[in-house]
């Protein structure tokens, strides 16, 4: 399998010339829709789902269909069964890849702010993005993707998370709020410099891919 990143949230898988996207949100290049088969998106946020950007996407391509929660399903209304609905244990096959949904909310932003919906996807029992959660699987996860900075996080529950998942490896999503100088700070704990967990972290460049 291969693992692209893209902007901030968004990244896109692909094996035997089927590729999936995950959460193509406002910080992302549209381009990165570009040749999708599926798509995938945790919650409503628009650093993860950009509704208009995804209805042009569904317009161009007939074939394409989404795989999300309830509140972003009601806000795709109209699109009939090319939207599917899922939740929390749910197993489903979506263009050849198996996808095992861990999750229900969004983490706290703070007390006043109610939580959304938000769910976690594991795709092929290889890459798992929790989307904006600390949601640790009850299943094991080879490559996590770790949301590296959000108003949400603090550093020592990601390293906690991190350590929680025991992934045999772990890259940045969630990094575009940061610049470089946060980059490397954040990078450094959760890396060798920091208090140290299992798993080798290490961050893609928008653009970047890695075979898994």
């Amino acid at each position: 399998m291969e693992l692209q990143k893209h902007g901030h949230a968004c990244v896109t898988l692909g094996k035997d010339e089927r590729r999936l996207v995950v959460d193509p949100g406002a910080f992302t290049n549209p381009a990165a829709l570009s040749g999708a088969d599926a798509v995938l998106v945790t919650h409503e946020h628009p650093d993860h789902f950009e509704p208009e950007r995804l209805r042009k996407a569904l317009d161009a391509d007939p074939a394409l269909e989404v795989w999300t929660n309830r509140s972003v399903a009601e806000r795709l209304e109209g699109l009939g069964n090319r939207v599917h609905v899922v939740g929390h244990g749910d197993a489903v096959e979506i263009a050849g890849f198996d996808v095992h949904v861990h999750g229900e909310l969004h983490a706290e932003i703070h007390p006043d702010i109610p939580r959304i919906l938000n769910v976690g996807f594991l795709v092929d029992e290889t890459v798992f993005h929790p989307g904006d959660a600390l949601t640790v699987p009850d299943e094991p996860v080879a490559t996590l993707l770790v949301p590296m900075h959000a108003p949400w996080s603090r550093t020592a529950d990601v390293i906690d998370f991190v350590r929680a998942v025991q992934a045999d490896q772990a890259y940045a999503v969630h990094d575009g709020l940061l610049n470089d100088t946060g980059l490397g700070v954040v990078g450094g704990l959760l890396g060798e410099r920091g208090p140290g967990t299992p798993t080798p972290f290490s961050r893609l460049a928008p653009g970047e891919s890695v075979e898994l």
